[in-house]
């Protein structure tokens, strides 16, 4: 662990898109992290492609990689220098990547990465928490909206009474 390189979050948590509704990395920013070829963790997936069942890892179709690319401006080329469309990995699939690459470094990153994905997974709770209490306040606020006007219609029908009544007959002694 004292030879460990810890990666920052934030090149890691870059590294994270949203694609089919799921959080995944994709093949080159994993071997990126990895430190190892794209072809090389291509290939580590290919010869245990049993272990990566479609929920652990998928390829970008052709309309899901040109809105990809599109995303980026780093590259001039039409492909982005792939020859091949990206394989995304799920969470699981990550996870899954450390058995097959069995390197040390493959081991820490992933623990890294594991991180991460909590935490993000955790900001969403928080995120969709945050938003129901919002919603709470807002169905509070319009109720006591409701009653401030009921209050003041009640208070405009006795001023009206007031103004509509005869006037009363003083009780009392008169001179």
């Amino acid at each position: 662990m004292e030879n460990e390189i810890l990666l920052s979050e934030e090149l890691i948590s870059n590294k994270i898109y949203f694609i089919r509704n799921q959080k995944v990395m994709l093949d080159r920013d994993l071997a990126f992290l990895y430190s190892i070829e794209t072809r090389v963790l291509k290939q580590a997936v290919k010869r245990n492609i049993s272990r990566f069942p479609k929920d652990f890892m998928f390829e970008l179709s052709p309309d899901e990689f040109s809105n990809w690319r599109s995303q980026f401006v780093t590259s001039n080329s039409d492909k982005m220098g792939l020859r091949y469309s990206p394989m995304a990995f799920t969470e699981h699939g990550v996870l899954m990547l450390s058995s097959v690459l069995n390197s040390d470094k493959a081991i820490q990153t992933n623990i890294q990465i594991m991180r991460i994905f909590t935490k993000v997974r955790q900001m969403l709770l928080d995120t969709t928490d945050l938003k129901i209490d919002i919603l709470q306040i807002q169905k509070k606020l319009e109720n006591h909206e409701k009653n401030i006007e009921l209050v003041f219609s009640y208070l405009d029908e006795l001023t009206q009474k007031k103004i509509d009544e005869k006037p009363r007959t003083k009780i009392g002694y008169k001179k």
